[in-house]
């Protein structure tokens, strides 16, 4: 009987509009000229367009007054006119031909804002991610002007989710948990960490991931590095794995990292009893953290409930990595629960 899957929620245009409308604010309440967005995830939460990341600048341009626009090369304007926020008339699409200056065609867009032009000390925001070309492309047609990062801004409207993200977030992580299952359950023994991977790969996107971003497989020593790049090892009976698999669901990211232990059938391969203390140890301090986990709880607090537990088994100088980080639209994003950051979730 074929497995009954649940409908997909979808980001309504509209939504896009309200998010170009919040980042505008925020803009104007912090003295910032412009919001510049290149491609990536920035780009596709505001907008929904999924550009490809290309030399030619794809760019959408964001005064803090006034009506935005999406520069794009004329060889992909049809595809950024697919996009939610330009079909539904939203933001119109300015494109630029081979030959012409784009980065000039974005100075020129925020000269048509309302207000005086873009000049010394104005602070103008970019892409955490925009190519260093581009950047300099803009120090020289926006002389003078100040240049920050856009997660100043944007971090505020993507680190907390609407209901739609959400259910996309767990269909996708559920997805992932299904394919760990499934791994687990087959045979591994014999085969390759590549071989495995592979399979991690396909599984994720008969599953519904449009892309398989990851699929790390750690056998015996390997398991140690977290992230091993799966290879020609051959694993074998009596030896831990480590997953560390992920993709992403119509935009939104699964990561789910499980450890395993092998043991072929073979009773007599189970695992050790060192092992199961560390994996105990883990597993309480894993518990504890997440417990933990409530409105206005400080990042760096949930971390410390877990490095404290750790700590005290006598490992706390393996304990070399924060304790977790948000998700989203991409697979590390705000906040990061780590020491030193206090804010609270």
């Amino acid at each position: 009987m074929a497995e009954v899957r649940q409908a997909r929620p979808v980001i309504p245009d509209a939504r896009y509009g309200a998010r170009l409308a919040q980042a505008q604010a925020l803009l104007a309440d912090r003295n910032v000229r412009a919001l510049l967005v290149g491609v990536g995830a920035d780009l596709r939460y505001l907008t929904g367009y999924v550009a490809m990341p290309l030399e030619r600048l794809t760019m959408l341009v964001l005064p803090a007054r006034g009506r935005p626009a999406l520069v794009a090369p004329r060889l992909e304007a049809m595809a950024a006119a697919r996009s939610p926020a330009v079909r539904s008339g939203q933001v119109p699409v300015t494109p630029w031909d081979e030959t012409d200056d784009a980065h000039a065609l974005v100075a020129s867009l925020l000269a048509e804002a309302p207000g005086p032009a873009v000049g010394a000390g104005d602070l103008v925001l970019v892409s955490d991610r925009l190519w260093a070309m581009h950047v300099l492309g803009l120090e020289r047609v926006l002389p003078g002007a100040s240049f920050g990062l856009a997660s100043d801004v944007l971090r505020e409207l993507r680190m907390p989710k609407d209901a739609d993200e959400i259910e996309l977030m767990r269909l996708a992580a559920h997805a992932a948990d299904r394919v760990v299952a499934q791994i687990a359950a087959g045979r591994l023994v014999g085969r390759t960490e590549a071989d495995v991977s592979g399979e991690v790969r396909e599984r994720l996107l008969a599953e519904g991931h449009e892309a398989a971003e990851f699929a790390i497989v750690a056998s015996g020593p390997n398991s140690a590095s977290p992230h091993h790049n799966a290879g020609d090892r051959v694993i074998e009976a009596g030896e831990p794995i480590v997953l560390d698999i992920g993709g992403s669901l119509d935009g939104y990211c699964s990561d789910t990292t499980r450890t395993l232990w092998v043991t072929g059938g073979d009773a007599s391969k189970g695992p050790t009893p060192e092992f199961r203390r560390l994996f105990d140890l883990l597993r309480e301090a894993q518990a504890q953290a997440s417990a933990a986990v409530r409105p206005g709880v400080s990042c760096e607090r949930i971390d410390a409930v877990a490095r404290d537990i750790i700590t005290a088994g006598g490992h706390g100088p393996d304990f070399f990595h924060r304790v977790g980080h948000g998700i989203g639209l991409e697979t590390h994003e705000e906040p990061y629960l780590v020491a030193g950051n206090g804010e609270p979730l």
